[in-house]
């Protein structure tokens, strides 16, 4: 798909405002972690063409909205977002272009044009490598800015973890799912370009990776090696090993759990003991209907099989609730199930109807007072779970990666999170006292937790480790 937006010109003048500073973008990410990172290459796009990242709308001269369209809801959310950014432009932010890139235009197309007047250009997934150019057009630079310098690896993180897209796409077409339609089919990053993507970004001061795409089980598979997962992380692990950092890896699939990739994740010292399954459900109807495979009976076997081979390991999945055709019975089944396997962590979702995939289409619906019932009974046993979960972890010594440092009144506090918790996801360990920078990592003793927070205090020496 070729880049298609409308063309409005704003003056030269809004870049030479400033005594002829270089025209300041403004980023605005919606939506999941993959989308993180493509917000943070179209930023160092812009930024190595001469470009300035702004903070803040009112000191911008271009806001780039990076938009959300896997659920009805995130489409919403994202279209609210742009039009409350225009509104507040209109209200007096001054002549803002809004540049809307991401999974909506990609979903939506040229449709958009007409529904959305108050964005200037629309940028596709697949046409995000082109943002400099479409920034410099909308903006009306006579001359348009170009990348500067050596072409190493388009990451501008400054914090303690970062995202690593080792795929994108997707070829399974899960009934409800619209991504395959959003983002195309699966595709693996070569393996040279992740691993000097990792070095790049141990070397800026990252301790974690955490590998991401939408399907990472089956990394290498479109590849004419023939590499696989398990081989990747070591790859990735030589890179990540000098600086005493960490490797995770989300978004597997039980298909995708093979011999070697369960090897790789027990006996690889860097990479964290922490697998994310997401199973949607565990009935074999429900699955089948889904278009995935599986029965409750083997993916019990899978995680029954997962504890034995990796004593201690947590485990994250996701439980879907309200798909088109599900019975009560069914409904119980899997929250039993979760109960029976009790996951560390679980997210919930409750079936949303998305125009264009398969079961949007069924005849048999279920209406919305009964799924907000079935994911309210699901949540709880989930956050039961949960926060047992955390509390097991009291009275352990463990390393944590400070994320951030609050400075307030009463003291500093810092945060962070151990092996066991997914940036921004699984909650963090809060330090009441002691000094570290962004980034360091600090041995704790775990002394309480509440919901799915921890409090640790830093241990000083060997002894108090024993």
């Amino acid at each position: 798909m070729s880049v298609t937006y409308e063309r409005r010109k704003v003056p030269q003048a809004q870049g030479s405002r400033r005594g002829g500073e270089a025209p300041r973008c403004y980023f605005l990410t919606l939506g999941c972690a993959k989308n993180e990172v493509d917000t943070d290459r179209m930023r160092a796009l812009l930024t190595r063409a001469g470009f300035v990242a702004s903070e803040d709308a009112r000191d911008a001269d271009v806001a780039l909205i990076n938009t959300c369209s896997f659920l009805a809801a995130a489409t919403q959310e994202s279209i609210e977002a742009t039009l409350q950014l225009a509104q507040e432009r209109d209200e007096g932010i001054g002549n803002l272009p809004i540049v809307m890139c991401g999974c909506v235009p990609s979903r939506y197309g040229e449709e958009l044009e007409d529904e959305l007047p108050e964005v200037a250009a629309f940028v596709p997934v697949q046409e995000e490598g082109r943002i400099v150019e479409v920034v410099s057009d909308v903006l009306g630079l006579v001359t348009p800015m170009s990348p500067q310098g050596t072409m190493s690896p388009l990451r501008t993180i400054e914090g303690a973890s970062a995202y690593v897209k080792i795929s994108d796409g997707c070829d399974r077409f899960c009934a409800f799912c619209a991504i395959p339609y959003i983002r195309g089919a699966y595709f693996s990053r070569p393996a040279a370009d992740i691993c000097s993507e990792v070095h790049h970004l141990m070397e800026g001061g990252v301790r974690e990776i955490v590998l991401i795409g939408q399907d990472t089980g089956v990394w290498g598979a479109d590849l004419d090696e023939r590499r696989d997962l398990a081989w990747l992380l070591e790859e990735v692990s030589r890179e990540v090993r000098p600086y005493g950092g960490w490797v995770r890896v989300l978004y597997l699939q039980p298909e995708g759990m093979t011999e070697r990739l369960i090897a790789a994740l027990r006996d690889i010292p860097e990479v964290l003991p922490y697998i994310d399954i997401p199973i949607q459900h565990c009935n074999e109807r429900m699955l089948s209907r889904m278009g995935r495979g599986g029965s409750r009976d083997e993916l019990a076997s899978l995680f029954a099989r997962l504890r034995e081979q990796i004593p201690g390991m947590v485990l994250r999945s996701t439980g879907m609730v309200g798909f088109p055709g599900e019975t009560e019975e069914e409904a119980d089944e899997l929250v039993d199930f979760v109960e029976e396997v009790g996951f560390d962590y679980t997210s919930v979702f409750a079936y949303s109807q998305e125009d264009g995939t398969a079961a949007a289409e069924m005849p048999d619906q279920i209406d919305e007072e009964t799924k907000l019932e079935r994911t309210q009974r699901l949540m709880d046993v989930a956050e039961q779970l949960g926060f047992q979960a955390t509390a097991r972890h009291v009275g352990e010594v463990v390393d944590v990666i400070i994320d951030g440092v609050e400075r307030t009144d009463e003291g500093t506090e810092l945060i962070g999170h151990a092996w066991f918790q997914a940036p921004d996801s699984d909650g963090a360990v809060h330090i009441e006292s002691g000094e570290a920078a962004v980034g360091d990592i600090v041995t704790c003793r775990l002394v309480d937790s509440f919901c799915y927070e921890l409090v640790g205090t830093i241990v000083e020496d060997a002894e108090e480790v024993a």
